[in-house]
């Protein structure tokens, strides 16, 4: 599946990036995640529909503030967890409702929400 960018009224999700027009890693980085290769792996679990991640962004500057993800479960649950960076909770809030509609409405599973991380 290719990812999928969600409206969630004041921030928008859209999938992480490492290229030469946006760079999540630098904000990653800021949320303690420092695997080099996140972002690659991320996307290869988008191919192959394993676990679905957004990085919920500021609409103006494209700035990752929050990410959240998704893992696909037996019996048509899915895990549902998100980080935010600090001073963003707001975002990661507006972000989980948004991606608990997707996840219940195109992906037809369940969301469970979980404390924790998207990793």
């Amino acid at each position: 599946m290719e990812p999928i960018e969600i409206n969630a009224g004041a921030w928008y999700l859209r999938a992480l990036r490492a290229d030469e027009r946006v760079d999540d890693r630098p904000a990653l980085l800021a949320g303690g995640i420092t695997d080099p290769e996140y972002v690659v792996r991320r996307s290869a679990q988008w191919a192959d529909e394993s676990y679905f991640s957004w990085a919920v962004c500021d609409p103006v500057t494209a700035e990752l503030v929050a990410e959240i993800g998704v893992a696909p479960e037996a019996g048509g649950a899915a895990r549902v967890s998100g980080w935010s960076r600090p001073g963003h909770e707001n975002a990661l809030e507006s972000g989980l409702g948004a991606v608990h509609r997707f996840v219940a409405g195109a992906l037809g599973l369940r969301p469970e929400s979980v404390a924790g991380s998207a990793g």
